[in-house]
């Protein structure tokens, strides 16, 4: 090999090395949130637990926590956000004009929404999967026992097909009773016009404890009909906001996993640990490569704490919804909340 042929081949090794290197471009959509001061995040018009406001129009929920997060590591202020509740029909149209930002509101990753609607699935910020609930006094054990009867179920969603698919393969012969607004739906079920309502198993547990008269006169049974993956969208053709959204989620996961808490993270900044100096900027900055500053993850795990402390204060065993951790515990203790590292 002739040196001129050794130099060329350093040279664009090294450019490589460069580019590879270099801080991010911001991207569109993080320039737009700069300049706005806001985040826009579109959530459930009111689901316990996940995304719902108060009477002081207050947000809270495990949704809106992410909502928090992401405008903590990019505004530095997890209050800069701007909550839309949208319903089923109308969350996609939403976040592929331009309304919002990021959809984080209880939305299941699908193959035909991942391929047809224009938009990116993100993380996984909570493993779900669809059941259906009964009034106790109706002495429904088994989701089988519902042959020929009627079901609420609200349209628009993965909800109504996962019905008519569960009803078909079973022989069962459900009567799907279809409301285009969730609380209709719900309405509909605690006035005994169907024997059952069928959502994904947090939302019923969500809708027993927030509008049932007397949340003990109804279970929720114990079959999951379907997988329900739920996490944030955004448009496609903004790699750098997408690359924003999916690593502060999966960095609170990190956080989780290595013990970063709400409470510790200045004491944390001391740590040894080299993985925790990543997920802190104390040693490495991460953020260049997503148009952030160092402290970027710091920030959201200041603001909401990390995945665990999110899911525990929103809906765990300790929240009104009493939701054990099953399948989103971490992979390390038995569930499938599995974060890419941080480096």
């Amino acid at each position: 090999m002739t040196m001129k042929r050794v130099k060329l081949i350093a040279a664009v090794v090294a450019s490589l090395g460069a580019l590879l290197a270099a801080p991010a471009h911001a991207g569109k959509t993080l320039d737009a949130i700069k300049a706005r001061g806001q985040v826009i995040c579109g959530v459930n018009t009111g689901l316990a637990g996940f995304g719902a406001a108060d009477s002081n129009g207050k947000w809270t929920g495990l949704d809106v926590d992410f909502c928090r997060a992401f405008a903590a590591v990019t505004l530095g202020d997890g209050e800069k956000v701007k909550y839309v509740p949208l319903n089923a029909q109308a969350r996609f149209t939403a976040l592929q004009s331009g309304e919002i930002d990021v959809l984080s509101r209880n939305t299941t990753f699908t193959l035909t929404r991942d391929a047809s609607l224009g938009l990116h699935q993100t993380a996984v910020t909570y493993y779900d999967g669809q059941g259906f609930m009964v009034p106790l006094k109706s002495k429904i054990k088994s989701a089988k026992q519902l042959k020929g009867q009627t079901v609420c179920v609200q349209s628009g969603t993965t909800t109504e097909k996962n019905l008519t698919d569960f009803s078909k393969a079973s022989g069962l012969g459900i009567k799907p009773v279809v409301f285009e607004k969730l609380e209709a739906a719900e309405g509909a079920y605690f006035a005994g016009r169907c024997i059952a309502y069928t959502t994904d198993a947090s939302g019923l547990a969500s809708t027993r404890n927030k509008v049932a008269k007397n949340p003990a006169d109804h279970i929720i049974l114990p079959e999951l009909i379907s997988k329900e993956p739920l996490g944030p969208l955004v448009r496609r053709g903004d790699d750098e906001w997408f690359a924003i959204v999916k690593w502060t989620i999966y960095g609170l996961l990190e956080a989780e996993e290595y013990g970063v808490t709400q409470a510790n993270v200045d004491q944390q900044k001391d740590s040894k640990d080299p993985v925790v100096g990543r997920i802190l900027g104390t040693t490495e900055d991460t953020g260049k490569l997503l148009g952030l500053d160092k402290e970027w993850l710091a920030r959201a795990i200041k603001t909401t704490g990390n995945y665990g402390e999110i899911f525990e204060r929103n809906v765990g065993p300790k929240s009104a919804l009493m939701l054990p951790r099953g399948s989103n515990n971490l992979w390390n203790k038995g569930g499938l909340q599995y974060a890419p590292p941080v480096r």
